[in-house]
């Protein structure tokens, strides 16, 4: 099977808890490799542009002003099935409905502070990498 990439944000409520290792050992575990990494702060501009489908909800602003509050872990992921895989890993966005062991369930604090993002189909996972990366940053693994 070929070897597909999506894209995964560790937020900065995770950040804070100083889960980074603990998020990636997951990601490694269950057979995704890291392709790309960047750690920042999200711009205002880049996290209205990133979530602009979100734009006429009610909790927009909230989430901008959330994922701009403090350093956040850009990554690519590599693997087979990378998409699903890694939704699979973060489990439910609710952490409360997450199952035990996922990312969120273990990480997240509430639906909008779930401590991960990840790409739901390989066209948004293809979109999301565009904004944050140049194609000559991320390796082929």
């Amino acid at each position: 099977m070929a070897i597909e990439k999506t894209f995964s944000i560790i937020k900065p409520n995770a950040m804070k808890k100083n889960a980074i290792g603990d998020i990636i050992s997951m990601f490694e575990a269950n057979g995704l490799k890291i392709a790309a990494a960047k750690l920042t702060i999200l711009s205002k501009a880049k996290a209205e542009e990133f979530y602009a489908e979100h734009k006429a909800r009610p909790f927009f602003g909230e989430l901008v002003s959330f994922m701009t509050s403090g350093p956040v872990l850009l990554m690519c992921l590599a693997g087979e099935n990378a998409v699903a895989k890694n939704r699979e890993i973060m489990g439910a966005t609710d952490p409360k409905k997450a199952n035990v062991g996922t990312i969120r369930a273990k990480f997240g604090d509430n639906m909008g502070e779930n401590a991960v993002h990840g790409s739901d189909s390989p066209t948004s996972a293809e979109r999301e990498l565009s904004l944050f990366f140049e194609k000559s940053e991320i390796c082929n693994l």
